[in-house]
């Protein structure tokens, strides 16, 4: 249950400090005293979307904590919009802090009245009578694997069919690279061939001339060093010129080998420049830089090509896992539904058993399982919560028949049913009071009593007779300061009870009246 509560620098609280007890409390107030932002400050610790402007004018962060049996709970929030959460002094993030709160408390606020329309809501209500968690996470858990194995079965089939559409494209597009008969290489080397094919004559005639200056009959530089003889003064000198003629020689005989080799193939070169274009010409149409990338290009085209040939096998496969999960699936959804369908009656009756408390004499409540068109993240079914609270008329939904009162009452014992489920600690209850009064407040109050014997209850009121029943009573108001107004939050001894009790009969101005009735009401109790 919610011990206590410390609010810092929130809207119009500066600092704010109250400990709650166990049983059923309320809290009243004048409109506008405050209460909502309590509510707020206490939603914002919960994990509440956060708004920095909600920091009190010319302070740099607020602060929320919130004590509950199981632990402290706290929310900083600062001006640069940035938030941080904590469970025991400890970081948590806030989705942490939100599934930690759903288990602590549950707030209703004055709007979630409408959440009785919500489809969503009633099959909500009818799982917490089941009180079948496992199953339904089982289910969960069972319909992610499901949808991921279709999605998985559609994945492949538009793959197979785009294939299909690109198999003769992909199919020409790898037969061009294929057949090339590429090679990694194969361009420089071709490019080094056509040079010496296409100049074929000039590098002859260039060897010819000059293997004829190195060793030709007349004149020849070889000959003329053979016939050099410098005198013994000069040995270093003749070393040297005897070296170079060996190294001439040398040269000579290379040159005489290279000029062997020179082809004049006019054959070869057509050939070579053929081949050439050809590379080129692939290397433009796939656009590729060099021929070790057309290979690559062939080679991913060899594994599609492959790929086409193994989507049938691929499919089938798929789905026959998508139809294995199915059958699971379709189990767990049929066990769902007889859950469902065997608590309706008792949901039905025990609805109709509150209405009729709370002043609804021929409430009617029907809430038939129909089955979905197909499998959803919650099963196979949606219920639709039907009522009618008069003699003669006919069930329809809710928000078609119900008054404003009729939906309070109606929301009242919805919470009453699931909280005898659920075992949440801690209910509170913003004006759930809306359009009812007298002998009815005085039921609702009873019933929000009687739900205060297993949890902690704390209820928002501007009803004297809900404010009257409660075991605590905590008065929210406002009060001026020298630069601000400011709202405060105080518990009630008895005689601030009839006090404020009495206001909220006859206004402001309390009479000798409305203090008696005042007394009546609490000692009634």
């Amino acid at each position: 249950m919610l011990k206590h509560l410390h609010i810092q620098n929130y809207a119009l609280i500066s600092h704010l400090d109250i400990d709650f007890d166990a049983g059923f409390s309320v809290l009243t107030g004048e409109t506008g005293a405050g209460k909502s932002i309590i509510l707020g400050a206490l939603a914002l610790v919960l994990g509440a979307r956060a708004d920095s402007k909600a920091i009190t004018d010319g302070e740099d962060k607020c602060i929320i904590e919130a004590e509950f049996d199981e632990g402290i709970i706290r929310r900083e929030l600062y001006a640069n919009g940035k938030s941080r959460s904590f469970v025991d002094d400890s970081v948590v993030t806030l989705q942490e802090l939100k599934t930690l709160a759903t288990k602590l408390i549950d707030i209703h606020s004055q709007h979630a009245n409408l959440l009785i329309e919500n489809a969503d809501f009633q099959l909500e209500v009818v799982d917490a009578v089941v009180n079948k968690p496992t199953l339904l996470n089982d289910y969960s858990a069972q319909y992610e694997r499901y949808t991921t194995a279709v999605e998985n079965l559609r994945t492949l089939q538009s793959l197979a069919k785009k294939s299909q559409q690109d198999a003769e494209y992909i199919q020409y597009r790898f037969k061009l690279l294929d057949e090339a008969g590429l090679q990694s290489s194969e361009l420089e080397e071709l490019e080094q061939e056509q040079y010496r094919l296409s100049h074929a004559e000039d590098i002859r005639s260039a060897l010819e001339t000059a293997i004829e200056a190195l060793s030709g009959e007349q004149g020849s530089a070889i000959e003329a060093l053979r016939a050099c003889h410098l005198e013994d003064t000069a040995t270093n000198l003749q070393e040297r010129i005897d070296s170079a003629r060996l190294e001439l020689q040398d040269i000579a005989h290379e040159a005489e080998r290279a000029l062997s080799h020179v082809e004049l193939d006019p054959q070869r070169l057509e050939w070579v420049e053929e081949r050439m274009d050809t590379l080129n010409g692939l290397l433009h149409k796939f656009s590729a830089e060099n021929i070790d990338e057309l290979i690559a290009q062939r080679d991913e085209l060899a594994a599609q090509v492959n790929r086409l040939d193994s989507f049938d096998y691929d499919i089938e496969q798929a789905r026959k896992a998508v139809e294995t999960e199915k059958t699971k699936l379709s189990a767990m959804a049929k066990e769902l539904t007889a859950n469902r369908k065997s608590v309706v009656p008792q949901i039905c009756s025990t609805l109709v058993d509150g209405l009729k408390r709370l002043g609804v004499a021929h409430a009617k409540v029907e809430i038939p399982v129909l089955p979905t068109e197909d499998f959803t993240p919650n099963g196979c079914d949606e219920v639709q919560i039907l009522f009618a609270a008069n003699l003669n008329q006919s069930l329809r939904n809710v928000s078609e028949v119900a008054s404003g009162g009729e939906i309070s009452r109606l929301m009242l014992c919805v919470k009453a049913l699931i909280a005898s489920t659920k075992g949440l600690p801690t209910i509170i209850f913003d004006e759930i009071d809306t359009g009812v009064s007298g002998d009815i407040a005085t039921q609702m109050a009873s019933i929000m009593k009687e739900m205060a014997t297993h949890r902690q209850i704390i209820a928002i009121t501007h009803l004297p007779q809900i404010a009257a029943l409660g075991t605590h009573h905590y008065k929210v108001y406002k009060a001026d300061t020298a630069t601000r107004t400011e709202t405060h939050i105080s518990r009630l001894n008895d005689e601030e009870r009839i006090t404020e009790i009495a206001s909220m009969l006859s206004g402001k101005n309390t009479t000798e009246a409305s203090l008696k009735t005042a007394k009546e009401l609490l000692c009634y109790h």
